[in-house]
């Protein structure tokens, strides 16, 4: 990727405290530099590296999990207004539109003065850069880099003193970054859209960017229709009418949906669940799937249910059918994996008449009677009794 830098504003932020005013976030000013004099210095074998990374990283508008460390964002605007009327946008722009030196300084002066009164930013190196993508475009990106300073770094010194410490110190490893416009894919700029990256927990550019947006993750939005299909289904069966029952009804679902932890409430048959499943899957294949049966966790894509993964009571238990063509088992090795499995039908009778704490039979000497596990002495946990040999339990 043949990149070329135009300009790069270079700062530190620093933590300043004052007698009884606490501490604040101060930042310099070291150096502002055209593109010939970034190829000379140090920096160009710092970032450039990291500036393919950054245009190369990808970003769902719909993350699959509620924090993801790289999202996409978008300017918000009032309903019949044009981008230009967000000030984010306009900021961003008139740095883009930089074509010297001093405006550049200017405006990325302008940007770090607002960054700094963000709450909670850490000391640390702030970077502006503009920059084009020959391999794309003719138009620069905009980056704008944040580094926070590494604790406890030293080089090594002389033998007497072994090291000496190094002040604020950074890394390409914790670089936080935010990239506008957007390329979704290689040659399609977004203009409403940016790129930001950083750490999961952290959220300085979103509190930075005031008036940037971004979408609800995957989970939240397939919550969100999965209860408008319940309601829509209320709709279409009581028509209307009002009943104790239809109250009763309403009541459970709004207990349902706002519950962290939900059981299988057994309101819909197969084909119906198939069915609202068949909907959600048509907007994105990959969504995920996941349930717990008693203390085992399963896991899958949604649209495994029905085809692969199965589920069914049998003897007033609830059963998962999980199908498949081979078993893999990885890591700690345990004597599952030595099993020849029963036919289904052999397993379906037994399912609902064991306890879990039950000896099995194979583990019992001839003509014992079984026992729990609490009482054996064969039992793995909270059991104290003593083997009259060495010998294995098995």
């Amino acid at each position: 990727m043949d990149l070329r830098m135009h300009f790069l504003s270079f700062f530190v932020i620093q933590s300043e405290t004052e007698k009884g005013a606490g501490s604040f976030k101060s930042f310099k000013h070291f150096q502002t530099m055209d593109g010939d004099e970034y190829e000379d210095s140090a920096l160009q074998q710092f970032l450039d590296e990291e500036f393919i990374k950054i245009v190369k990283r990808k970003a769902e508008r719909h993350p699959n999990t509620p924090n993801p460390p790289t999202k996409v964002g978008m300017f918000l605007v009032e309903p019949g207004y044009e981008l230009d009327s967000n000030p984010n946008y306009n900021l961003f722009q008139r740095i883009r539109e930089a074509d010297t030196k001093e405006r550049f300084h200017s405006l990325s002066d302008e940007l770090i003065r607002i960054y700094v009164d963000t709450s909670a930013v850490r000391g640390g190196a702030f970077i502006v850069a503009l920059s084009t993508l020959n391999t794309f475009f003719d138009e620069p990106f905009l980056f704008i880099l944040k580094c926070d300073f590494e604790p406890k770094i030293a080089r090594i010194a002389d033998e007497q003193s072994l090291i000496s410490q190094v002040e604020m110190a950074i890394s390409a490893r914790s670089i936080k970054s935010i990239q506008y416009p957007h390329m979704e894919q290689d040659g399609m700029l977004e203009r409403w859209e940016l790129k930001i990256h950083q750490a999961s927990h952290a959220r300085y550019f979103e509190d930075f960017l005031k008036y940037v947006s971004y979408e609800k993750p995957i989970p939240e939005v397939m919550s969100e229709q999965v209860v408008e299909m319940v309601h829509q289904f209320m709709e279409t069966k009581w028509q209307d009418t009002e009943s104790t029952e239809r109250a009763e009804q309403e009541n459970a679902i709004e207990v349902w949906a706002a519950s962290e932890k939900r059981e299988l409430q057994e309101w819909w048959n197969q084909e119906q669940v198939e069915e609202a499943n068949y909907n959600l899957i048509q907007q994105k294949e990959d969504l995920q799937m996941s349930f717990k049966l008693g203390s085992v966790t399963v896991k899958g894509l949604l649209s495994d249910f029905g085809l692969s993964v199965h589920l069914a009571k049998h003897n007033g238990r609830y059963v998962a059918v999980i199908e498949g063509d081979a078993i893999q088992f990885e890591k700690g090795m345990s004597p599952i994996e030595l099993l020849s499995p029963p036919e289904l039908e052999e397993l379906l009778p037994v399912i609902g008449t064991k306890s879990l704490k039950q000896v099995p039979d194979a583990m019992l000497e001839p003509g014992a009677d079984s026992q729990r596990y609490e009482d054996s002495a064969y039992a793995m946990e909270g059991s104290n009794v003593a083997r009259e040999d060495d010998t294995p339990p098995w």
